[in-house]
């Protein structure tokens, strides 16, 4: 049975392909150039979205390069403490909003250093997979389509990464 769901998993995605060029040459449809008319759209969409992933990407290594990160973890640990919520993963908390890349990377150690199915590595994944990259969201989806009053996008974007924080928080605690 094992082996069934394998091989349709396996031919799913080359099969729904296959199914839909040969939908769209019965329908008439001219593929390649439909395919060149919108690959050259999403060239022209990616020129145009470079400078504010290069605008983010400085301003999240500079973020963390620059000690923010450990100072923040050092004034504001005490008060984690008291909440019952582990230091450890304030860093976390804090660079998700702003980077995808670099919170996987955080999640990976905290993962490493104390084990996947620790109380620590179940809440990484767990806050890893419920909040998203906020000010990541605003610069590149909302710079490129020239949104330039995001201000209230930006505080329920924060808002929300706050609630999902304190929900894994919750979740984890209960569950595990």
């Amino acid at each position: 049975m094992a082996s069934i769901f394998y091989e349709i998993s396996r031919w799913a995605i080359p099969g729904l392909i296959f199914f839909i060029l040969l939908y769209a040459s019965f329908k008439g449809v001219k593929i390649y150039e439909c395919f060149v008319k919108g690959a050259e759209e999403g060239f022209s969409l990616a020129v145009k979205i470079i400078p504010f992933l290069v605008a983010m990407m400085m301003a999240v290594s500079i973020f963390r390069h620059g000690g923010v990160i450990s100072l923040l973890e050092k004034y504001c640990g005490g008060f984690f403490s008291l909440l019952h919520i582990p230091p450890d993963i304030l860093p976390l908390a804090i660079m998700r909003p702003l980077s995808g890349g670099a919170s996987l990377g955080i999640c990976t150690e905290i993962i490493n250093t104390h084990g996947p199915d620790s109380y620590l590595g179940r809440l990484a994944s767990t806050m890893q997979g419920s909040t998203d990259t906020t000010f990541f969201i605003l610069a590149v989806y909302f710079g490129s389509v020239g949104i330039k009053k995001y201000r209230y996008a930006l505080k329920v974007g924060l808002f929300a990464d706050i609630i999902a924080f304190l929900a894994s928080i919750f979740i984890v605690s209960m569950v595990f």
